[in-house]
């Protein structure tokens, strides 16, 4: 089958220098953008049901500026005055710079990662190990980093701030897309919340993420493009080869 119509599920570029139209020149083909979730912060209510008293922590873990976001949000929410001594260990530079908006950023208070991962973090956390942690978190999250903390003797209490739910599509808008890419396993989820009896058939599916193959399997779903990988570092690249080698057979 020829691919034509492509969904990707997120939200389309802010601007036209985007690989993605240049693929649409390149190979004839039309990219639509639609996320299959949104993001819904928890009410205040919500949030105290969780019996966190976010004054009893000093540090405070962060892996998204969305985090980061809801966070000081539901605070304000809740009439929670963040103290001045409170600590904050990010993931990457590039949330501790995004801090800036809610606090007066000083280095001896705010701590970051190099590679987005998690264990980054353990070496700077074991330093202060006075500080208690308390890890901010969509309600999705993996419970594979909190025994990774409790494997190095740190004590990390989750915090859900914020939800996942599902765009709703209709069957005929599912039924448009010769191609799908799927970049989460809550978006895998969103899919099928949408189209609980989808027929895969030559349609393809590609998908960015071990963790999103693993949910695409776990669904009965068959993975045709996975990225990152040896050959294709990037899902961009993936999908450039492969239309590249669809449109030649498909001549």
């Amino acid at each position: 089958m020829k691919i034509k119509n492509i969904l990707i599920s997120q939200p389309k570029p802010a601007t036209e220098k985007s690989p993605y139209f240049d693929m649409e020149a390149k190979y004839g083909v039309r990219f639509h953008f639609h996320q299959f979730i949104r993001i819904e912060e928890l009410t205040p209510k919500e949030f105290r049901a969780q019996h966190i008293n976010i004054l009893d922590y000093t540090a405070i873990i962060f892996s998204s500026r969305l985090g980061v976001d809801h966070f000081f949000h539901l605070c304000e929410e809740m009439r929670i005055t963040i103290p001045d001594t409170m600590h904050y260990y990010c993931t990457t530079e590039t949330i501790a710079n995004y801090l800036q908006k809610y606090i007066q950023y000083r280095k001896r208070k705010v701590f970051f990662g190099t590679s987005n991962k998690m264990a980054d973090l353990v070496p700077i956390m074991q330093r202060r190990p006075e500080d208690k942690f308390l890890m901010i978190a969509a309600d999705v999250y993996n419970d594979d980093v909190i025994k990774m903390f409790a494997d190095r003797k740190i004590e990390v209490k989750p915090a859900v701030m914020y939800r996942t739910v599902p765009n709703k599509f209709s069957r005929e808008e599912l039924l448009d897309y010769d191609m799908y890419v799927l970049f989460t396993p809550t978006g895998v989820v969103g899919f099928q919340q949408n189209y609980p009896c989808f027929e895969q058939g030559e349609r393809v599916i590609a998908c960015y993420g071990a963790a999103t193959a693993k949910a695409m399997k776990e669904a009965g779903m068959r993975v045709d493009l996975e990225a990152p990988s040896k050959e294709y570092p990037s899902i961009i690249s993936a999908i450039d080869a492969f239309l590249k080698e669809n449109h030649k057979r498909t001549r």
